[in-house]
């Protein structure tokens, strides 16, 4: 069971760095006016996100005894958030700056990261600025919202809106996919654990279910309110 816990997370972490690499590339694309390149790789950020929810089955065939008979051997990776994950979070568009003070094990190398990845722009960024590019309004979350209702709208009738509609339909899939994982991964830790706190640090399944209400692009899911 140990050699399992310690295979799938860093098959995780493979996956977590290969998922950075797309979606930094996909943020370039837009900003390079390319969006049907960055469609391209965020089919494949899917593709990789729905195989990280597959595997959380196979932790799920630990028992919670079997788990806590090595648990304590694992701190203090176990429990702590993947900071590749943190990453992904803040390069999406989900920039939490509190994170850096609130977990104070972290070394100087990851702290550079996500202090660089709270500096540059987002997935979102690249977003928004394709849509200034292509004339939209983009001044403030209300002119944004004008503009994503325009395209939805318009979608049929200009063909040069449509790859802008697919794109933001790509975005929503992806802050859709994190939002499954975050809750399978919380209900295994639950199932696992408990209410226990996390050896990393924090404060374990609370502190997971706390972030299911995250959502990356809340004025794609608002535009829902206005079609």
């Amino acid at each position: 069971d140990e050699l399992l816990f310690i295979t799938v997370h860093q098959v995780y972490e493979l996956w977590f760095k290969q998922l950075l690499f797309e979606v930094e590339t996909a943020r370039d694309e837009m900003i390079a006016g390319r969006p049907w390149q960055a469609r391209h790789l965020l089919r494949r950020v899917h593709a990789i996100e729905r195989l990280l929810i597959a595997q959380i089955e196979i932790l799920e065939t630990m028992t919670p005894r079997d788990f806590l008979d090595f648990r304590a051997t694992l701190a203090p990776p176990s429990g702590f958030p993947s900071v590749q994950f943190r990453e992904l979070e803040f390069l999406s568009g989900a920039k939490d700056p509190k994170f850096l003070s609130r977990f104070r094990s972290l070394t100087g190398d990851e702290r550079a990261r996500l202090n660089r990845r709270l500096e540059e722009p987002s997935l979102w960024d690249g977003f928004v600025e394709l849509l200034h590019a292509r004339g939209l309004a983009t001044g403030d979350d209300q002119q944004i919202l004008e503009s994503l209702a325009t395209i939805a709208r318009n979608r049929n009738g200009q063909a040069d809106q449509d790859d802008l509609w697919q794109l933001g339909e790509d975005l929503l899939t992806h802050d859709e996919l994190a939002g499954v994982w975050r809750a399978r991964h919380v209900a295994m830790v639950e199932r696992q654990i408990g209410t226990k706190s996390g050896t990393g640090g924090s404060t374990g399944a609370p502190y997971l279910r706390s972030r299911l209400p995250l959502r990356y692009y809340p004025l794609l899911w608002e535009l829902r309110d206005w079609l």
